[in-house]
C-alpha cells in the first residue's frame, strides 16, 4: 500500500481521483512532482495497474527520471517498465518500431538543430537561392513554425502569397524529401510522424491506446498543438488521463506552446474533473503577495492564487540603475553586504536574461576578488569534436545520412574539395 499521509487535502484528492479525465492546477511550489509521483505508485500499488500500461510524460529527461526514481521509492513493485519520458524521446520510441509505416528505415538519425540548418542551407543552395533572401538560420524557423502548427509544405503554399513564401514552401517541401531521402528526422519530426502513422494506420493507433492504459501529463500549460493532438489520439477513447500544470507559469509560447491546452481541457475531455493545488511550500508570503499582484492582471488566467502558512518573509527591494555600469556596482555592493552579514558567497546567485550581460558583472567581481562560477556554456553535444564523433557513428548506422557524410568526409582533412562532395553527393 502507498502512504498518501504525507499529502495535504487537495493533492490527496488529485492522487486518488480514479475514473475519467483530471485536470490539476498546481501552482509553483505546490507539490506537483509529489503529486504526480504518488499518483502513479497509487495506480499500481492500489487500482493494480500494471507498470508497462502507465505512460507518463514529462518535459526533460532529468524530470523523467527523477520521476521513476521517486516511485520506485514508494512502491515495492518493479516499476521498470513505466513509460517516463518526455514528448519526443516517448514518440522517438515509437518511431523505431513503427516507422516503416511511412517509409521510414527504423535506424533512422535524428538531426539536432544544428544538423537540420545545414541540410536547409544545402536545399537553399541546390534551388539556387540567394543566402542572403533566404536565410537558412530564418527559414528553418519558418518551417519549424509551420510543424509547430502542423502545417503541411503543400499546405504552406496557400499561406502568404507572396514570392518569399512560395520560396519557402518550395524549400520545406524540398527539405521534408531531402530528410526522407536522408532517412532522418527533425526534432518537430519527432512528434508529428507518430500521428502521420496514428492516422494512416488504425490498427498500430489502437496498439498504443491498449498499451497506454493511464496517461499522466506534467507541464500540461507548455503543450503545443502536436503534443496536445498526441495526447488527445491516445486518451480520448478510454479518457484516462490527468494533466497537471499552471497556466501562471506558461512561458513557452514563442515555440509554439499553446496556453489554451490547459485552459479548454474540459472542451477536449468533457466531464473532467479539476482539482487546484494553492498551498506553496517554497516561497514566503511577501513574494507570493507579488507574485499574485502581477498575474492576477492577467485576462486569459484560471482563477486561483497561492498561499502559504510559512512567515511573511523579508520584503522585496528593487532597484534602478541607470546604465548596466551601475547595475554590475549595486550588485557588487549587495554581496559585500550579504558577505558581511555571514550569508556564503555559494549561497548568492545572480539571474540575468542574457548571457551578454554576464561580462559586465564578471569584470566587477574580477576587479573586487570575489570568485564566482558561469553556470552554463556551451553545451556538451554542440561542440565540434562531439559532433564530429556523433557524425562517424551515425554514419556507421545510416549510410543514407548526407548531413553526417559531408561533415566528416573532410575531417581530418583529406584534400577533398567541394566540387568532389558535390559530385558525390549527387
Amino acid at each position: 500500500m502507498t502512504d498518501n499521509s504525507s499529502l495535504n487535502n487537495q493533492q490527496q484528492k488529485a492522487v486518488e481521483s480514479i475514473g475519467g479525465p483530471i485536470l490539476v492546477f498546481a501552482g509553483a511550489g505546490s507539490g506537483k512532482t509529489r503529486v504526480l509521483t504518488h499518483k502513479i505508485a497509487y495506480l499500481i500499488s492500489e487500482i493494480g495497474l500494471p507498470p508497462e500500461n502507465i505512460l507518463a510524460v514529462t518535459f526533460t529527461n532529468k524530470a523523467a527520471n527523477e520521476m521513476k526514481e521517486r516511485v520506485q521509492s514508494l512502491v515495492s513493485n518493479d516499476v521498470s517498465s513505466i513509460n517516463i519520458g518526455t514528448f519526443h524521446s516517448i514518440c522517438a520510441r515509437i518511431l523505431r518500431v513503427d516507422c516503416p509505416a511511412i517509409n521510414f528505415e527504423r535506424n533512422f538519425t535524428i538531426y539536432d538543430q544544428q544538423d537540420s540548418r545545414t541540410l536547409v542551407r544545402n536545399v537553399v543552395d541546390e534551388l539556387k537561392l540567394d543566402r542572403k533572401t533566404f536565410d537558412p538560420k530564418s527559414i528553418q524557423t519558418h518551417i519549424s513554425s509551420a510543424k509547430n502548427q502542423m502545417i503541411e509544405p503543400e499546405e504552406y503554399y496557400g499561406y502568404g502569397g507572396g514570392f518569399r513564401d512560395e520560396k519557402i514552401a518550395e524549400i520545406y517541401a524540398a527539405y521534408q524529401e531531402k530528410l526522407l531521402s536522408n532517412n532522418s528526422m527533425d526534432f518537430d519530426d519527432l512528434l508529428l510522424h507518430p500521428l502521420k502513422i496514428f492516422n494512416s494506420n488504425r490498427s498500430i493507433l489502437e496498439k498504443y491506446r491498449s498499451k497506454f492504459k493511464y496517461i499522466l501529463v506534467d507541464e500540461y500549460q507548455d503543450t503545443n498543438k502536436p503534443q496536445f493532438t498526441f495526447i488527445h489520439q491516445l486518451a480520448k477513447e478510454h479518457q484516462d488521463i490527468c494533466v497537471v500544470g499552471d497556466d501562471d507559469q506558461s512561458i513557452y509560447g514563442w515555440r509554439g506552446a499553446d496556453i489554451n491546452n490547459i485552459l479548454d481541457f474540459s472542451n477536449a475531455f468533457p466531464d473532467c474533473t479539476t482539482i487546484k493545488l494553492e498551498q506553496n511550500y517554497r516561497s514566503t508570503g511577501n513574494i507570493l503577495d507579488a507574485a499574485w499582484n502581477i498575474v492576477s492582471k492577467n485576462e486569459n488566467r484560471a482563477e486561483k492564487k497561492l498561499w502559504t502558512d510559512r512567515d511573511r518573509g523579508n520584503l522585496i527591494e528593487i532597484g534602478n540603475c541607470v546604465t548596466d555600469k551601475d547595475e554590475s556596482q549595486k550588485i557588487l555592493e549587495i554581496i559585500l553586504a550579504e558577505k558581511l552579514s555571514g550569508i556564503g558567497l555559494d549561497e548568492i546567485s545572480i539571474l540575468y536574461r542574457t548571457n551578454a550581460q554576464s561580462r559586465i558583472i564578471e569584470d566587477i567581481l574580477r576587479r573586487n576578488s570575489i570568485p564566482y562560477q558561469i553556470i552554463g556554456s556551451i553545451k556538451f553535444y554542440d561542440r565540434k569534436e562531439i559532433k564530429d564523433l556523433i557524425a562517424f557513428l551515425r554514419l556507421i548506422s545510416n549510410d543514407k545520412d548526407e548531413i553526417s557524410f559531408n561533415r566528416v568526409i573532410n575531417f581530418p582533412p583529406r584534400g577533398i574539395g567541394a566540387k568532389s562532395i558535390e559530385k558525390i553527393n549527387k
